[in-house]
């Protein structure tokens, strides 16, 4: 077991300074333009990709870092460079979790290299699991997966909502329904390849934040997929569901506080690693605030000297390192597979959650009219922080997580 360290080694620092480099240099300089333009930023993503930072063997690294804390800390640089670059640059990173949490050896080395690309033709991955009925209750997933046998393919049918990169992604990682009478133990994940037929892109959201960052419905009309393609293996899926069936038999829980399943495998693995996001963007506007507030003279001196000002910032600084600490306990806590006995990983994600939303907010009121005009850019991180408290698990999600574990009760 590695020891938990809040000091960063060498190799860590070095990331780290590399990464805000990267975050300073190109993403700042571009972030008002693409947030504008609410376009796929392409030319970030290939930047990116050339000097390695868009790569598989990259979040390999950082994600196999023995003390955890490897992709907190590159998820908070790039997204103190920009959120919506940032998710652009990361997006993939869900469906690649995906893929680690449920598939096997084999399926992790076909699919995961094939999400990315290369930095000549850099690819894009999307984790479909949100429905337009069914964000938070992944039980009520509608979305159908039924074998054909003969063929020994899979046929899918369904209507997938808020997916990043959803329908321009080169493969798609797909929750669907097995068997609806076990609710979510009757789920599985399904990794549809490049250009298979039936498979479109619906609606694109035009977005309060993270505008850079592609978000769409992803339409699914008979789409076949070969049996090598159900995440885990079939073998392990029916043994999955009999158990469930048989639980089902004796009167046990088959719904959405049943146990693990495809989508809640993922969202456990990826939340801390969220919460960092969350905490890049407020550690970006409290130094906004903070320089502006050293700067800024009204009644003849700098608004820093007035304690309403000084305390705020105070607080602001208190709750983002408070977070980050969250953030890092979370994330060795599953790099040294420490269960959450405590759901450490939702904490971590509510308290970053919502203290970007919280920080963002204060920096906008010190920086006063200023604060509200896109010539600021605590305005876009403000709009951007919005998402935290929703996407990934809504707060409220996380807290019944929480007490829900805390409790042993299946409190609704």
């Amino acid at each position: 077991m590695s020891p938990f360290s809040l000091e960063l080694g060498e190799d860590q620092l070095a990331v780290r300074d590399w990464l805000h480099g990267f975050a300073a240099d190109v993403m700042r300089p571009a972030a008002a333009e693409w947030d504008e333009r609410e376009e796929t930023p392409w030319p970030i993503i290939q930047e990116a990709a050339k000097i390695g930072i868009y790569s598989l063997d990259f979040y390999a690294q950082q994600y196999f870092d023995p003390s955890g804390v490897g992709i907190p800390v590159a998820m908070e640089e790039l997204f103190w460079g920009d959120a919506g670059l940032g998710l652009a640059i990361v997006g993939t990173t869900l469906a690649a979790v995906a893929v680690l949490a449920n598939g096997t050896d084999e399926q992790i080395g076909t699919w995961a290299p094939q999400m990315f690309g290369t930095p000549d033709d850099v690819k894009v991955a999307a984790f479909c699991s949100s429905e337009p009925d069914a964000g938070s209750d992944v039980s009520a997933l509608r979305t159908r997966a039924v074998y054909d046998e003969a063929k020994d393919e899979w046929v899918l049918n369904g209507t997938k909502t808020w997916a990043t990169n959803g329908g321009i992604a080169a493969v798609h990682v797909v929750v669907a329904t097995v068997d609806p009478a076990l609710g979510a133990r009757g789920q599985a994940s399904f990794v549809v390849p490049p250009a298979t037929p039936g498979l479109s892109q619906g609606q694109k959201f035009k977005k309060h934040g993270i505008r850079a960052s592609h978000t769409a419905e992803v339409v699914l009309d008979n789409v076949r997929v070969p049996g090598h393609c159900l995440l885990g293996g079939k073998e392990k899926l029916d043994e999955r569901l009999a158990r469930a069936r048989e639980r089902a038999a004796g009167g046990g829980k088959t719904g959405s506080g049943a146990g693990k399943n495809a989508a809640m495998a993922t969202f456990e693995a990826s939340r801390p690693a969220v919460g960092a996001q969350a905490i890049g963007i407020a550690r970006a506007a409290y130094e906004v605030a903070l320089d502006y507030a050293k700067t800024r003279v009204q009644f003849g001196r700098p608004i820093i000297d007035n304690q309403g000002v000084a305390f705020t910032l105070a607080d602001m600084r208190t709750r983002i390192d408070a977070a980050r600490l969250l953030v890092w306990r979370a994330s060795w806590m599953a790099a040294n597979q420490q269960p959450f006995t405590a759901a450490e990983g939702s904490m971590s994600k509510l308290y970053a959650g919502e203290t970007a939303k919280w920080v963002t907010a204060q920096a906008m009121q010190i920086l006063g009219g200023n604060g509200f005009t896109r010539e600021y850019p605590v305005e876009r991180m403000h709009r951007d922080s919005a998402i935290y408290t929703i996407f990934e698990g809504t707060s409220e999600i996380q807290r019944l997580v929480i007490a829900r574990t805390i409790s042993g009760l299946p409190i609704r």
